[in-house]
């Protein structure tokens, strides 16, 4: 097949503002290249993405849907990159076109065209009129939805969920090295934005004693000086947002990674970058992250908010064999098994 891939509007690829959607688009691409299909991304100017053909398009970026209320209207920017990105989907020869952007004007857009248009859905449900209109798409087009996890799923209700393919995720585990001998030091990775609940994992830092490498795009300024005030130590522990192959090296030294979101994760791609490195997750069960961490075997889950629960889950630590975690990323996150779901869920849009 050939696969155009339109990337999430809010930022250029590499730059770190999509999130884990940039991750997820990188490997999906690969995954389908490996499978045979020739793939293409369009994406906002500036975007990079090494051994796949990369469309760029200038505009104004989308602004996130993490920042608006359920009831807040539709948001179009003058000389906005969104509208861009999917006038130049007009003019590219594909088969089937897989949207990444958590957005109203590729669902809208989507009975226009004589080819199908799918959706990978990159978070739970935000705002009242995309929940609509995803209603409307899994009515008229009932296999063109796809999502991380079945948590993620139901946070739209039981109709869409059911309705919608469950695809996970994947990574190329072998840019992971497994580190059996790691230091006492706690790892938590993410947007550092209000949702993803940083200063939990801070907290835990403080109350265990062990040291926390904070890694990831300070998203929010305000709330990173916010914390800042309450935790002097963060400055120290920030590692800055990194790329792959240096994320999983500071990564795999850390005896646990925290992950503590406040929030419905979609999926959580740090927990399998963490598993693929040996490194077990200590988080709370809620949304994809919950429902990918096997308690007692991979890490420990505790309730939302638990944040004394998630320290005494650091004195477990020892009690998860780093080595099973590695097989378990190996198992369910390689690209060939990734690269499988994928294809079977465009397959089943084109016949």
């Amino acid at each position: 097949m050939r696969v155009l891939c339109v990337s999430t509007p809010v930022g250029a690829l590499g730059s770190g503002l999509g999130g884990g959607v940039e991750l997820t688009l990188a490997n999906l691409a690969v995954a389908l290249q490996q499978r045979g299909h020739e793939v293409t991304v369009i994406a906002p100017a500036g975007s990079t993405l090494p051994g796949v053909p990369v469309i760029t398009v200038p505009g104004v970026p989308q602004p996130i849907a993490q920042n608006q209320s359920r009831q807040d209207p539709i948001t179009m920017p003058a000389g906005g990159v969104l509208g861009r990105m999917w006038q130049a989907v007009r003019s590219q020869p594909w088969d089937v076109a897989i949207n990444f952007a958590y957005d109203w004007l590729p669902l809208y857009l989507t009975p226009f065209f004589d080819r199908p248009v799918v959706h990978l859905v990159s978070m739970g449900s935000l705002v009242d009129y995309l929940d609509e209109m995803l209603a409307q798409i899994t009515q008229t087009y009932p296999h063109r939805l796809a999502m991380h996890t079945r948590a993620q799923a139901l946070t739209f209700g039981s109709a869409i969920a059911q309705a919608t393919t469950i695809i996970g995720n994947g990574l190329d585990v072998r840019r992971y090295d497994f580190c059996p001998q790691p230091a006492p030091v706690l790892a938590w990775v993410g947007r550092i934005a209000p949702e993803k609940g940083l200063g939990d994992a801070l907290t835990v830092a403080r109350q265990t004693g062990y040291p926390l490498r904070i890694m990831g795009k300070i998203h929010d300024p305000d709330y990173w000086r916010h914390i800042c005030t309450q935790f002097p130590e963060a400055t120290d522990y920030y590692r800055g947002f990194l790329s792959t192959d240096e994320l999983q090296k500071q990564l795999g030294e850390c005896a646990a990674l925290l992950v503590t979101p406040h929030w419905v994760e979609a999926f959580g791609n740090v927990v399998m970058e963490a598993l693929a490195c040996g490194v077990p997750v200590l988080g709370y069960d809620l949304g994809g992250p919950g429902e990918l961490v096997r308690a007692g075997e991979t890490g420990w889950l505790v309730a939302p908010g638990d944040v004394a629960g998630l320290a005494q889950a650091v004195t477990r630590i020892d009690q998860i064999d780093r080595q099973h975690c590695r097989r378990v990323a190996e198992q369910e996150f390689s690209l060939a098994a990734f690269g499988a779901r994928v294809e079977q869920w465009l397959g089943r849009n084109r016949s």
